[in-house]
């Protein structure tokens, strides 16, 4: 690495020594782990300071799924890994299609499970995957802890050249992020141990990560009060979880609540809006259209 590489990289906040840790390898165990919770707790508070942000990037999101549009998350190392994570559990949760929330990660699939040396560090890599799946009205979330990651980097400025809007989520509140429509940017100061980023880094971007797709899932009417009416039933637990919330939320028992969701083959919306207002399946979905999936348009 050249000398002007390393100054660049030694001034980046993530990279910074955190004087709060410095006797962490001679201090006891339970003292190791009271400094290292102490650390965490400060992260709630700089995720706090970046909801404006936050709150933007929701609204595009949610904008982009309504449109029927598709939305990208890109990443390398924790970051990316963060990004997989939001693109496998977002589909089960709200009912949304696999394809619609994808992740791509520096390195490949691979990646995900065994770091891929230098992967990240290769700008058209990014550029070229965002700019052979993208298109206008998408949109591209960036994951870098660093805010400066090539491969993240690539991805924006190809979603940009696109016409997505563009999103980048970095714990350095320095970076400009030019290619970035909206900066989230998360200040939460030197790791515990210098330069890991998968630690107060990573704990605050997954938070802004799952406050993001849930918001933003929220705005589209994917959640009625505080409930996941959109689930989709692929596990045992989740068959359950859809028959406890069709139940509560219709106002009927359990066995009422299978009978209607064996109707409506597992869906739970049009189960509750069956149960509630005691219609056809037929009239339940043609209700449910008009109100363009909000439940809290039928049901108040």
């Amino acid at each position: 690495m050249n000398s002007s590489a390393f100054s660049k990289y030694s001034k980046l906040p993530t990279e910074q020594n955190n004087p709060r840790t410095r006797d962490l390898d001679r201090v006891p165990l339970r003292r190791v782990l009271e400094k290292l919770n102490y650390e965490d707790m400060l992260v709630p508070k700089a995720v706090a300071k970046a909801i404006p942000q936050i709150e933007r990037a929701a609204r595009a999101v949610s904008r982009t799924y309504l449109a029927g549009r598709k939305i990208y998350f890109i990443g390398a190392g924790t970051s990316g890994r963060l990004g997989v994570l939001e693109a496998a559990e977002i589909p089960p949760t709200y009912g949304v299609s696999p394809d619609v929330f994808t992740a791509l990660m520096a390195g490949g699939q691979m990646a995900v499970f065994h770091s891929k040396e230098g992967a990240e560090d290769v700008f058209e890599n990014g550029r070229k995957e965002i700019a052979k799946l993208a298109h206008r009205g998408d949109a591209v979330v960036g994951i870098a802890a660093s805010g400066i990651t090539p491969y993240v980097q690539g991805g924006l400025a190809a979603g940009r050249a696109k016409g997505a809007v563009t999103v980048l989520v970095t714990c350095n509140p320095r970076e400009r992020a030019k290619e970035a429509d909206i900066r989230i940017a998360l200040d939460v100061g030197p790791e515990p141990v210098s330069g890991s980023t998968r630690m107060k880094s990573g704990t605050a971007t997954k938070l802004a990560l799952n406050m993001l797709s849930t918001a933003s899932m929220v705005i589209s009417g994917k959640v009625y009060r505080n409930w996941m009416v959109d689930v989709k039933t692929t596990s045992r637990k989740l068959v359950l979880r859809a028959e406890r919330i069709t139940a509560t939320v219709g106002g009927v028992g359990q066995p009422e609540a299978r009978r209607l969701l064996d109707l409506t083959g597992n869906d739970v919306k049009t189960a509750i809006v069956m149960a509630r207002l005691g219609i056809s399946k037929e009239k339940a979905l043609a209700r449910i259209k008009r109100a363009k999936g909000f439940l809290k348009n039928i049901l108040g």
